[in-house]
């Protein structure tokens, strides 16, 4: 009678697992589907940006890394027809994470190398962090607002990202302990570019943001620092970031 007893209580418990693993693998095809047709949406975008990345288009490199990145989980729905469309997506707070045509191309404006120390303003749900992880030694991001910060550092533990640091603050200040760095990128805008960024980066290196007013249309802009009291910048595409957002103290 026990036995019997055990049986029914286990049998539609393990009978819940095996649906559950099911569906899991259902949405996981379904993810994947959906995460390679983006890619190709994204390499057709590229290839078709002439002013941001001429006939070059986007790198293998890249597209493999936005490939390889599971962007459904970095939203608060987790869904993989709102993950993989075109479009930024909500994630609370205010704040988005970015279309991801805009993720690839700053990411390849920023010219990442597989031994380069790269800084991220605006970690947000930990998205790009994710994708430049898959190109780049080290990533060091910033994010000022805590619940997101605490989420991302949670979402890239737990997806193994180990080269990945999370700092809960104000980016306008880099991270010098973690550089210097070969890259720096900035999802936020801003009016001018931090002095301090610029005096982190490396020479050789490049800087790429969103340069402009809050609430606006802004201009994404690379520096090149080209020597220690030197750098250039060239503007590549009209954007639309959320603002930098700047701790009161």
């Amino acid at each position: 009678m026990a036995e019997r007893t055990i049986m029914r209580i286990l049998l539609p418990l393990v009978l819940s697992m095996v649906a559950g693993a099911r569906e899991a693998t259902a949405q996981d095809a379904e993810c994947a589907r959906e995460r390679a047709d983006m890619v190709e949406t994204v390499r057709a975008y590229g290839r078709s940006d002439a002013r941001g990345l001429g006939r070059q288009g986007l790198s293998e490199r890249v597209l493999e890394a936005m490939r390889q990145t599971k962007r459904h989980l970095f939203i608060p729905e987790r869904s993989c027809s709102i993950a993989y469309a075109d479009m930024p997506v909500s994630i609370g707070h205010g704040q988005t994470i970015s279309q991801p045509y805009i993720v690839a191309l700053m990411t390849e404006l920023a010219e990442v190398a597989p031994d380069h120390v790269v800084l991220e303003i605006g970690t947000g749900s930990g998205y790009q962090a994710a994708i430049l992880a898959h190109l780049a030694r080290k990533v060091c991001t910033i994010e000022i607002i805590p619940p997101l910060a605490e989420v991302a550092t949670k979402t890239l533990r737990d997806l193994a990202y180990d080269n990945v640091s999370v700092r809960l603050g104000d980016g306008f200040a880099g991270w010098p302990e973690c550089g210097p760095f070969d890259a720096i990128v900035v999802t936020a805008a801003l009016g001018e570019v931090p002095p301090p960024l610029i005096e982190q980066l490396k020479v050789g290196g490049r800087l790429v943001m969103p340069v402009g007013a809050a609430y606006s249309i802004q201009q994404l802009t690379v520096v090149e620092k080209t020597a220690p009291d030197k750098t250039t910048a060239r503007a590549v595409a009209l954007v639309r970031f959320v603002p930098f957002t700047r701790s009161k103290n």
